[in-house]
């Protein structure tokens, strides 16, 4: 079955970088577009970044510049290099995965970011 595995997130101070990774299995990786998500106690699930299966990018406003996506599809794996955290960062991370009708995610991943 489809699974979608993230790593890499932890408790870090304010400042400091974490890369996240998310180990895709079950799927032909390369036609899936992926995208990060987050979702911070008590608000709504939002998009972090995407990027689709030709390598095109996208960023929400307040990540850009401090957050990349890439992908290796020769590792079924997509990451997140998160520099220059901020407390409003923290939040559980999850990797999503996306193609014509199929829509996977991961079961997430903790980032919190002290002041």
């Amino acid at each position: 079955q489809v699974q979608l595995v993230e790593s890499g997130g932890g408790l870090v101070p304010a400042g400091a970088s974490l890369r996240l990774s998310c180990a895709a299995s079950g799927l032909p990786f390369g036609p899936y577009d992926m995208a990060w998500y987050r979702q911070a106690p008590g608000k709504q699930r939002e998009l972090v970044a995407g990027i689709t299966s030709a390598g095109n990018t996208n960023y929400q406003d307040s990540v850009r510049g401090r957050f990349t996506i890439s992908r290796d599809n020769a590792k079924n794996t997509v990451y997140l290099q998160m520099n220059s955290l901020m407390p409003e960062d923290t939040a559980v991370y999850y990797c999503r995965a996306r193609f014509s009708g199929y829509l996977y995610w991961g079961q997430g991943t903790q980032v919190t970011v002290s002041s």
